[in-house]
């Protein structure tokens, strides 16, 4: 594995296929959580870890137990079961030492379990029949993805509540017109790779 190829892998899962903006996964956290930027942040380094540590649990599990003993159609179930562990491993941890964001975050946190931009990237890492080093790093580049969308999207609303705004389109229409903005900017770095 070069390392051309795992900088495409992460550019790629970054910026052209972000899985928030192209691929639509993961919307809940980002319509619900994108109001305050250090809440946008919070969780988007929450679901990263997430992701990450996912990835490395499920990727192992998938291709030495699960295939091995032909029950690799257990594969949606399984992760989901990692996921909720490690979601409840990453809200202890909150609790405990970083206590105003585990409170900011309030009910979005639980929701990474059920979270579809963290079972997608494993399901597609395996999908895309990605080794275990690319898929790690096409789960980086997915999470600092999800980071890059929630922050743009946080200071763009942050924006618009100083803004003067017609009073059929505040809350959420506004909202939904500011997020499919930020999505369609991400369309230019379709060129990156002549999609």
């Amino acid at each position: 594995m070069s390392n051309t190829n795992l900088i495409a892998i992460l550019i790629g899962s970054l910026l052209v296929n972000n899985f928030v903006l192209s691929q639509f996964l993961g919307i809940c956290p980002f319509l619900g959580v994108s109001k305050k930027l250090n809440s946008a942040v919070g969780m988007s380094l929450a679901v990263i870890f997430v992701m990450l540590m996912a990835t490395a649990v499920t990727w192992p599990i998938y291709a030495l137990v699960l295939v091995p003993a032909d029950l690799a159609y257990l594969q949606t179930i399984v992760f989901i079961l990692i996921i909720a562990a490690l979601v409840q491993l990453v809200e202890v941890v909150l609790k405990r030492y970083v206590p105003p964001l585990y409170q900011s975050l309030g009910i979005y946190l639980p929701l990474i379990t059920t979270n579809c931009a963290v079972l997608g990237v494993t399901i597609l890492n395996i999908d895309r029949n990605l080794g275990f080093a690319e898929s790690l790093v096409n789960t980086l580049g997915a999470g600092l993805g999800f980071l890059l969308a929630m922050v743009m999207f946080a200071g763009v609303r942050e924006r618009l509540e100083s803004a003067d705004i017609p009073a059929g389109l505040k809350g959420l229409p506004i909202t939904l017109v500011a997020a499919s903005l930020v999505s369609v900017s991400f369309i230019g770095f379709q060129g990156l790779f002549g999609l």
